[in-house]
C-alpha cells in the first residue's frame, strides 16, 4: 500500500495501515450479498513511527472515543459498492481526523478598547439619558393640584 501524506512533514508509511473487509449493510440487491466492498482501516496511534511525542499525546487524547483498547484506530467506510474506493474513503477519512485532531488554534491576544471607542459610547450615553430624561414630566409649578 502506499505511503499516506497527511500534511507537509508527516507521511504515514504504508505498512503501518491494514486493512479488512467485510461485507457491507444496506440496499444493494444480490451484489451486497456477494462482495466484501465494506473496509476497515486500521492505524496504531500508540506505536506509530512518524509522529512526534507530543503529537501522539495529542492524537490519543483528542480520538480517544475512535481508538480501542490496544491504541488502534478503526475507520469504516462503505458508501461505495467498490472496496478499492472504500479504501480511499477510508484513507481519506484517516487524513482529515488526523489534520482536525492536530490542528492547533491560536491563542487570542487581548487588546485595549481605544479611546476614541471609549468616547464615543460615553457620548451616545449622555444622548441617550437626555432623550430618557426628556420623556419625564416637566417638574415646577404648584404641587398642590
Amino acid at each position: 500500500m502506499d505511503d499516506l501524506e497527511v500534511k507537509a512533514g508527516l507521511v504515514i508509511p504504508g505498512w503501518e495501515l491494514w486493512f479488512t473487509a467485510s461485507r457491507a449493510s444496506g440496499a444493494g440487491g444480490q451484489h451486497v450479498n456477494r462482495t466484501n466492498s465494506r473496509v476497515t482501516l486500521h492505524w496504531v496511534v500508540t506505536t506509530a513511527s512518524t509522529l512526534s511525542e507530543s503529537d501522539r499525546a495529542r492524537l490519543l487524547k483528542k480520538l480517544a472515543p475512535r481508538i480501542n483498547d490496544e491504541g488502534v484506530l478503526l475507520i469504516s467506510a462503505e458508501e461505495h459498492r467498490s472496496q478499492l474506493r472504500n479504501v480511499e474513503a477510508a484513507r481519506e477519512r484517516l487524513v482529515a481526523l488526523i489534520v482536525a485532531a492536530l490542528h492547533r488554534e491560536r491563542p487570542r491576544i487581548d487588546t485595549s478598547v481605544p479611546k476614541s471607542q471609549k468616547r464615543r459610547r460615553l457620548a451616545d450615553k449622555r444622548v441617550r439619558s437626555e432623550v430618557k430624561a426628556a420623556r419625564s414630566k416637566p417638574s415646577g409649578g404648584d404641587p398642590e393640584r
